[in-house]
């Protein structure tokens, strides 16, 4: 563990050169530091995640606390390597994005980085360290230090909603995490959690059941399924761009570790666990990706994109528990090992896609599609990465996407083998809205991909994009695109990370499990398409050859009789869309401003559409009125009488004193 802890510190000490360095080079002090931490950290989790074992450490602190473990097993190696890695990436691209704030005095800059490697070094520590009060404290310091880096632009009052919004969120799942750890430690008489699945696997399994929802709730919020997302499609948007990727690429994703952590707790889960798990992540799902679609904005589209994957993991976990509930090893090992790989996978290009965004923002100044347009021949680094990020994320094959996809769905294939109706039933639907959030998804990103940087500029603003593509940030872009395509195109070995995160899950032999034909259809689709590629190549190689010393004419396309076309006559996002939301509106609530054109030559007409999330509207929306109107009940209380106050200070004490005396 020392060299974990050397990686802690360094990254720790990056955070600190952050006040004292000089504006301009706080970004490049930072990335120093941090990428030294990810070196000394990579080198301890790499070889427990390939090779397995377990490394250990110790710290004592005073009661309540007392001794804290940590321990650094397969499936924390797991987590622990992937945030490493992603937050070194992380704050290179934000020394890049961050440069145009040095002039602004009421952006701290020196804070703000401090901040991005405090959450960093909390999100590093939540899945090694093994005592309760310990966990909770590390939580909330990753969600205080979010909270503050979400409001890096205070002086926007959406960007105050979304973070007080989000603070509120994150402290209602604390609530419920403190509830569950709470009763655990009450009942083992231990704050570790080696003494919890002694709870968990007992007798008493109403208990036990009210125990592991709390939990299952608390993580559940942090990683944002349906309905605890709320917050997620304010807080992402508000925040920069690199600290929208970090949380969504890695952030959230402790609350998936968190999750399956508890699962290791259970000896045997049941099958009402595993359809729970199953059905609210499919939900999750589809009203992520359909809500996702409805968006105009480019980064709340992101966001609503990253409830849709985190569906997409819950899936392969629902999977992988019904695989145990139902001693199918096979199973199980496709659905945990889909769930872990669409964990780095979803990383990887939701990362990508924040960092183009943020790109497109900080050249147009804008996150409105329908402003924007033909930034591909402005932005061509931007446009490439963001094209194979939305592959990727579509699950297309020859993208990383397309592998943790794959296996959900041959879990789900090969649960049908097992003539169990129920199952078998749960299998057909599963796969059939797994394939249905699939296609919704490449409608969504054809979209953004299309109207973003496709067609003609729609604004001056995108006529006319400032500066150029820096390399602090396209140099980040560029190694996550090259690993969406190389992950994709050698499965074998990104299947082969899981192998012993498997055997922490209770899911011993997983790569055999998976076996050997999956490992020969995933080359045999990837090498297809790399041919196809190749020849495709060829053929353009050769076509320029041939035209090389030809005078090629050039015609203007047909223009169906509009000698003069302009960028109002293309799609907008909103009307390419329409079509398919009119299919959903049952599910969006959607709000129209329409100024229709009047007269015989009409001078302007104007449409704009808005939806609403129906889960804030009808169930949040209703509950905080409720709450409200519950707590104006005792308005009257807070009368600002310092004599009243004192008289409840003197009623207090009073019942106190006759409570002790009563007792003794």
């Amino acid at each position: 563990m020392n060299n974990f802890l050397l990686g802690i510190l360094c990254i720790s000490l990056g955070g600190l050169s952050s006040l004292l360095s000089p504006p301009r080079q706080k970004g490049k002090i930072v990335s120093f530091f941090t990428g030294i931490g990810m070196l000394f950290i990579l080198l301890t989790t790499v070889p427990v995640l390939l090779v397995g074992g377990t490394l250990t450490g110790s710290f004592y602190f005073k009661p309540p606390i007392g001794a804290v473990t940590l321990i650094l097993d397969p499936l924390a190696a797991f987590f622990v390597a992937l945030t490493a890695v992603m937050s070194f990436w992380g704050i290179v691209y934000a020394s890049g994005y961050l440069r145009h704030y040095h002039e602004r005095e009421i952006y701290p800059l020196g804070s703000h980085y401090f901040l991005m490697c405090l959450l960093i070094v909390a999100m590093l520590l939540v899945p090694v360290v093994q005592n309760a009060l310990a966990f909770l404290v590390i939580w909330e310091i990753m969600s205080l230090a979010s909270f503050f880096l979400v409001l890096f632009e205070h002086d926007k009052s959406e960007v105050m909603e979304a973070s007080l919004n989000y603070l509120v969120a994150m402290h209602v799942g604390v609530a419920f995490l403190l509830l569950g750890f709470i009763s655990l430690a009450v009942k083992s008489q231990s704050f570790d959690f080696a003494s919890f699945p002694i709870i968990i696997r007992g007798r008493d399994s109403f208990s036990g059941g009210w125990i592991l929802a709390s939990l299952l709730v608390g993580f559940g919020l942090k990683a944002g399924f349906v309905p605890l997302h709320t917050w997620l499609p304010k807080a992402h948007p508000a925040a920069p761009s690199p600290i929208s990727a970090l949380m969504s690429g890695v952030m959230i994703k402790t609350g998936i570790y968190g999750i399956l952590r508890t699962l290791t707790f259970i000896d045997h889960p049941t099958l009402t666990l595993g359809y729970t798990i199953l059905g609210l992540s499919l939900v999750s799902g589809l009203m992520g990706i359909i809500y996702a679609v409805a968006q105009n904005d480019l980064k709340r589209l992101l966001a609503y994109s990253s409830i849709e994957n985190i569906g997409i993991i819950g899936i392969g976990i629902g999977l992988g528990v019904l695989g145990q509930a139902y001693h199918i090893p096979a199973v199980a090992a496709f659905g945990f090992a889909g769930a872990l790989l669409h964990v780095l996978n979803h990383s990887i290009f939701k990362g990508l896609l924040f960092y183009g965004a943020g790109l497109v923002y900080q050249k147009t100044h804008t996150r409105d599609m329908e402003m924007l347009g033909g930034l591909i021949k402005k932005m061509p680094a931007t446009a490439f990465c963001f094209l194979v990020a939305s592959l990727a994320i579509c699950g297309l094959p020859l993208f990383n996407g397309f592998i943790s996809e794959f296996l959900i769905y041959s879990g789900f294939l090969n649960g049908l083998n097992w003539k169990l109706p129920f199952f078998s039933v749960a299998c057909v639907l599963s796969t059939a809205a797994l394939a249905l959030i699939g296609a919704v998804a490449l409608l969504c990103f054809t979209k953004v991909y299309s109207i973003v940087f496709l067609g003609s500029p729609r604004s001056e603003l995108a006529k006319t994009p400032s500066g150029v593509e820096p390399k602090s940030m396209t140099i980040p872009m560029m190694i996550l695109t090259g690993a969406c395509l190389g992950l994709g195109i050698f499965p074998q070995e990104l299947i082969l990370l899981v192998g012993q995160p498997l055997r922490s899950l209770n899911v011993p032999d997983g790569p055999s499990l998976l076996g050997g034909n999956i490992f020969v259809t995933l080359n045999q689709i990837s090498s297809g398409l790399l041919l196809f590629i190749a020849v495709t190549g060829i053929i353009y190689f050769l076509r320029r050859q041939l035209l090389k010393n030809r005078t090629v004419p050039a015609f203007r396309t047909w223009d169906c009789g509009y000698p003069v076309p302009t960028p109002r006559m293309q799609y907008s996002a909103a009307s390419y869309s329409a079509s398919f939301l009119s299919l959903a509106e049952f599910l969006i609530q959607r709000q129209t401003q329409k100024d229709p054109p009047e007269g015989l030559f009409p001078q302007k007409a104007q449409y704009r559409s808005h939806s609403k999330d129906i889960f804030e509207a009808y169930v949040l929306h209703p509950l905080l009125v409720a709450f409200k109107k519950f707590m104006d009940l005792f308005a009257g209380i807070q009368s600002g009488s310092i004599q009243q106050y004192i008289l409840y200070g003197l009623v207090f004490l009073t019942g106190i004193l006759l409570w002790i005396a009563t007792v003794k």
